[in-house]
């Protein structure tokens, strides 16, 4: 063969193999639909970077969430965080890591060693990770090296050093770098220097990626238009917002995390929004000396009218129990967010759970039931914060919105939220005709049959009367007789059952012949979602869904039961707390429906722990992520 020919056969040979690899690779392409894991140092200025990345994504119309695991201690300890990308729309934590960023020496090794064959490493490059496994993509990035000439400052150096990898991601997974600047300059506002200095470490990162890297993993990103008009928010800021919103105007909290950022949020909108024309703030935000006191000014805050709350988390919760007792029995409105971490004791401040359902339902000494709204996305925490000012004058007791760790402190996109087109419900407030027509008030009269009595405020020029958490009869006054006692713990209880078609409703979905029902609640409600459609797409189970959002429970939940053969309450606790509620209340014959799936290692759930859970309650036979029916039953563990 002439060499003419021969080279024309090798440049033809050459090119097949080309296209032959590409389209090897368009089959093996995963496009929008990874989780990818950055280990860091807590204190290193990731955070920046990292949100950079997620709000990246976003930009590029992709449904993505971001999970932030750190510790609670000090800086120099091991941190996470966890970013999805899901093309249909899944942003509840997934269980699989695909693709890792290692950059800190303590637990590196470790995360690379839990991955499953076929992920991707970033890493740097002094750790020598590539040593450690053979069927995993590893990219080693001499991090130190390039942000030398990036950031001549050596202090600036390791807040800086971590931007690196975000360009070094631009280029493997294919994210337009003016995505990178756009969320930067979001990221970091009018700080023009930081700005150029963080732009000048992207750009490194990705000229070293092009330069020394060829594409070897999966993973890729590629617009889509699923996020236009999305906002980026947490939920604590986002019930801030809707406190201002409900027009409380009295703030007592102690710090605690993971409800700290709540107020703190708060205090930022109050001082922009709620300043009068004289500068003069129209809101007073106390700090108290611990959780009890907090509580305590905002049962004297509320007595006195003004619309009150505070934040807390199971730890404070622990110690507001008297004065919850207080509210409850004294019939003072009161507005308490929890937002739930592990416990017992001081647990792990910074991981999540639902952990603090029973203990809440029944805070306090004696005979106490009290209304809690559990939201499960920003939206709702927003939503329900209003609702939770209107809840406690309408029915003048402490409300409790149950938010966790996961929701609170985590960013997550949402719809701009939408401003309030009603008043407030400031419930039954006695006025002069109401007094005439029922001629003679009692505090704790109930003359409706509802179980509310009316109140007065003090100064608004009506009756006034004495306030006590000791025994009293209707009228407010002081008794220790046997009825009167027993006449008000009906009245109560009967106030209790008439809030059961006052708090949000459950959202249900009844799937048509589905013998299965899961039950769930708060954040749970994202790995549900993602379950459902697991179970229906690999194993052809079909669900229905009831996502509770308050306490106490409606005749919906009954009805819900009956239409299923098997009910599955899916938690983040040990104690099946929520299960445990139901059964205070429902029949021998409902309770035998009831299953749990539990989920309460401080880590958000994730679906297929919860497929997995019930497919083994099923009966199915669970390996390498699949299912096989069982050959001996149609029921699939019926009894």
């Amino acid at each position: 063969m002439a060499s003419t020919d021969l080279a024309v056969h090798d440049r033809q040979a050459h090119d097949q193999q080309a296209q032959d690899q590409q389209a090897t690779s368009d089959k093996t392409r995963v496009v929008n639909d990874f989780s990818l894991q950055i280990a860091t140092v807590n204190g290193s200025g990731s955070q920046t970077a990292n949100l950079v990345l997620l709000r990246s994504l976003l930009i590029m119309g992709i449904p993505a969430s971001g999970k932030n695991m750190f510790p609670s201690n000090i800086a120099g300890l091991p941190t996470w965080y966890t970013i999805r990308a899901s093309k249909r729309g899944y942003i509840g934590r997934k269980k699989e890591v695909d693709f890792l960023v290692a950059m800190n020496p303590e637990t590196a090794k470790e995360d690379v060693l839990t991955l499953d064959p076929g992920a991707a490493v970033v890493y740097d490059e002094p750790l020598k990770l590539n040593a450690l496994r053979d069927d995993v993509v590893f990219y080693p990035v001499p991090f130190d090296k390039l942000v030398g000439p990036v950031c001549p400052d050596a202090k600036l150096r390791r807040l800086v050093r971590n931007m690196i990898y975000d360009g070094i991601l631009a280029k493997l997974l294919n994210i337009d770098l003016a995505h990178m600047e756009k969320a930067l300059t979001k990221q970091m506002g009018k700080k023009a220097k930081a700005v150029a200095l963080n732009l000048g470490a992207l750009k490194a990162g990705l000229d070293y990626a092009e330069a020394h890297f060829t594409k070897q993993d999966p993973f890729y990103l590629e617009p889509m238009n699923e996020m236009a008009g999305k906002i980026l928010i947490e939920g604590n800021a986002a019930a801030a917002i809707g406190c201002m919103m409900a027009g409380v105007t009295v703030v007592a909290w102690y710090p605690i995390t993971p409800s700290s950022s709540l107020c703190e949020s708060l205090i930022g909108y109050m001082k922009k929004y709620r300043i009068d024309k004289d500068g003069k703030a129209t809101f007073a935000i106390v700090q108290a000396e611990d959780e009890i006191a907090s509580l305590g000014m905002v049962i004297g805050a509320s007595w006195a009218g003004a619309r009150a709350m505070t934040a807390t988390a199971g730890p404070g919760i622990s110690l507001m129990s008297e004065f919850t007792g207080l509210a409850y029995y004294a019939e003072t409105p009161a507005v308490i967010f929890d937002v739930q971490r592990v416990g017992p004791s001081t647990g792990l401040p910074t991981r999540t759970a639902q952990g603090d359902l029973l203990s809440t339902a029944f805070l306090s000494h004696g005979d106490t039931k009290h209304i809690m709204l559990i939201p499960s996305s920003v939206e709702e925490c927003y939503t329900m914060a209003q609702q939770a000012f209107d809840l406690a004058e309408y029915f003048q007791t402490p409300i409790f919105v149950m938010l966790d760790l996961d929701l609170g402190m985590n960013n997550w996109a949402s719809k701009p939220f939408t401003y309030p087109d009603q008043p407030p419900d400031r419930g039954k407030l006695l006025t002069k005709e109401m007094l005439q027509k029922l001629g003679e008030w009692g505090r704790y009269r109930d003359v409706d049959g509802d179980g509310i009595a009316y109140r007065t405020i003090p100064g608004d020029g009506l009756p006034v009367y004495f306030t006590r958490g000791s025994g009293h009869n209707a009228k407010g006054q002081y008794s220790e007789r046997p009825d009167d006692y027993v006449e008000n713990m009906d009245r109560l209880a009967r106030k209790f059952n008439t809030a059961r078609t006052h708090v949000p409703a459950p959202e249900i979905e009844t799937v048509a012949d589905a013998k299965i029902g899961f039950i769930g609640y708060g954040t749970t409600h994202w790995a549900i979602t993602e379950s459902r459609d697991q179970l229906r797409e690999d194993t052809d189970v079909s669900t229905s869904y009831f996502r509770l959002r308050a306490y106490p429970f409606n005749a919906d939940l009954t009805a819900f039961i009956d239409a299923h053969e098997r009910i599955y309450v899916i938690e983040q606790n040990r104690d099946a707390q929520l299960l445990q509620l139901m059964r205070l209340e429902l029949s021998p014959e409902r309770i035998a429906k009831l299953r749990s799936v539990l989920h309460y290692n401080g880590m958000p759930i994730d679906a297929r722990s919860v497929t997995d859970d019930v497919l083994a309650q099923e009966g199915f036979e669970v390996a390498n992520k699949t299912a096989v029916r069982p050959a001996s039953t149609s029921m699939m563990g019926g009894e």
